[in-house]
């Protein structure tokens, strides 16, 4: 397999034009261009239009990116995974996104590694699309995502029912702190709280922002078993009349990659989402 044609491709795509790539490959003008021809003689098509002002995609061109993309993505999965460690025949990969790493995705992976012999388990963080994408591409064989997405070949499931819930420090309940939790999540809100639409303080990371209000101050919305054992201990309390939100965990898995291991570790899964119950615990990114 020659992926150099398709990492050629994608870095002629970013960089405009075959001598800012070649430049960036630390290989000549002439090389480059040779693997443009290779490329396209494969494919039996233009992918560039190539002038003064650089090299611009062709129609074939702007639908050969996202297959560029797998076929770079799936090279490197394999470079990762292979060969196999001595004594593991099988690789499974399991994704979820950054807010639910500590506690669920840690209490799912080590169940994984006490239950389930002869894997290797490789554990993947990322933003929910990316997620998505890769289970589709079949560089994942589950992931833990807030908004799922319904393509053909993807079983989708509702592992938690959780809401989003207004709390606040009591000592110090100012400023709101908006934290983006998604577009259904702006949109319910924007609506409802009109008001709070913009805030002088907003995360994208409910961790973080929740680490920033227990030492600086103010109110937000949470997932409920993220802050009850704060609100059990009054360090946090709810904002009176303030409205809930809706928002579930999702699991997805691509139903073609199905299988007996599979499914064991989805059993696991939904039993560590039930035991799960104190999810207060601080976490870092730069950690």
């Amino acid at each position: 397999m020659d992926i150099s044609l398709a990492r050629t491709f994608l870095e002629i795509v970013r960089s405009g034009s075959l001598v800012a790539a070649s430049e960036q490959l630390h290989v000549t003008q002439a090389a480059i261009t040779a693997r443009v021809q290779s490329l396209e003689s494969q494919l039996n098509c233009s992918l560039f239009v190539r002038n003064r002002a650089g090299a611009r995609l062709t129609a074939d061109g702007e639908a050969f990116v996202s297959y560029a993309h797998q076929m770079v993505q799936a090279w490197e999965a394999a470079q990762r995974d292979l060969p196999l460690l001595q004594g593991f025949d099988k690789v499974l990969r399991v994704g979820g996104e950054t807010s639910l790493s500590n506690p669920l995705m840690l209490h799912w992976v080590r169940q994984l590694r006490q239950q389930i012999s002869g894997h290797t388990i490789r554990a993947e963080v990322g933003e929910g699309a990316l997620l998505l994408r890769k289970l589709e591409q079949g560089t994942l064989d589950a992931a833990l995502v807030f908004q799922p997405a319904y393509w053909p070949g993807l079983q989708v499931e509702e592992l938690l029912e959780e809401k989003l819930i207004q709390v606040c420090l009591p000592a110090r309940p100012a400023p709101y702190i908006y934290i983006d939790w998604g577009e259904d999540f702006r949109r319910q809100h924007d609506a409802a709280l009109p008001d709070k639409a913009r805030a002088e303080l907003s995360f994208n990371l409910g961790p973080q922002a929740l680490q920033y209000l227990l030492e600086c101050g103010g109110s937000g919305y949470f997932r409920r078993r993220v802050v009850q054992s704060y609100l059990d201990q009054g360090v946090l309390q709810r904002v009176p009349q303030a409205p809930e939100f809706s928002f579930p965990t999702f699991l997805v898995y691509a139903r073609e990659r199905d299988n007996p291991v599979l499914q064991q570790a989805i059993a696991l899964l939904r039993a560590a989402a039930q035991n799960s119950t104190d999810w207060s615990q601080r976490w870092s990114p730069e950690l």
